[in-house]
């Protein structure tokens, strides 16, 4: 059993809403604007000599969910949530552990002027949530998460977005308002 409703309408068979955008736009703006256009949140880093215990107070006092690791300044890993469950604490290990035993090491990056799409493209291939976004000299200037590529997303298509009701298949029996 298919559950996809049919391109152009709901599952119960109405056709959809007008969008805000076209997708052809969505699709132009994914290869035009770069990942500056989606302001990547301000670099979040930890030193690959610290501890599992440092880096845990830096996310709860940053209330991330991922740090940059840095060497000498430049990227070399990211420690998120799933490195903590994952490599901390599902074998045991100490607090007092090494960033640079736990960390994901050379991650994927991307640039301020790298385009959207590349940015999405390399997130899905590895199933990131976040990228480090660095300049050329491998420097962290920011932080991507896959909720300000959403947003980004959402932007295209306002209409559809924003009128939804709270459950897809329910709509008001009468108009609402003046």
């Amino acid at each position: 059993m298919n559950r996809l409703p049919k391109p152009g309408r709901s599952s119960s068979g109405a056709p959809l809403p007008a969008l805000g955008l076209y997708p052809m736009e969505l699709s132009r703006n994914l290869r035009a604007d770069s990942v500056a256009r989606l302001d990547p949140t301000p670099p979040l880093a930890i030193d690959a000599a610290a501890s599992v215990g440092e880096a845990v107070a830096a996310m709860r006092a940053g209330k991330v969910g991922c740090l940059l690791v840095t060497d000498r300044g430049r990227v070399a890993g990211v420690f998120s949530e799933r490195d903590l469950l994952t490599r901390v604490l599902a074998p045991g290990r100490s607090l007092e552990t090494s960033m640079r035993a736990v960390m994901t090491p050379d991650p994927v990056t991307v640039g301020p002027r790298d385009t959207v799409r590349t940015a999405i493209k390399r997130m899905q291939k590895g199933g990131y949530r976040h990228l480090p976004v660095v300049d050329g000299d491998g420097r962290p200037v920011g932080t991507l998460s896959a909720r300000r590529v959403m947003h980004y997303i959402v932007e295209h298509f306002p209409a559809l977005v924003f009128t939804l009701p709270p459950d897809g298949n329910q709509y008001p029996a009468t108009a609402e308002g003046a």
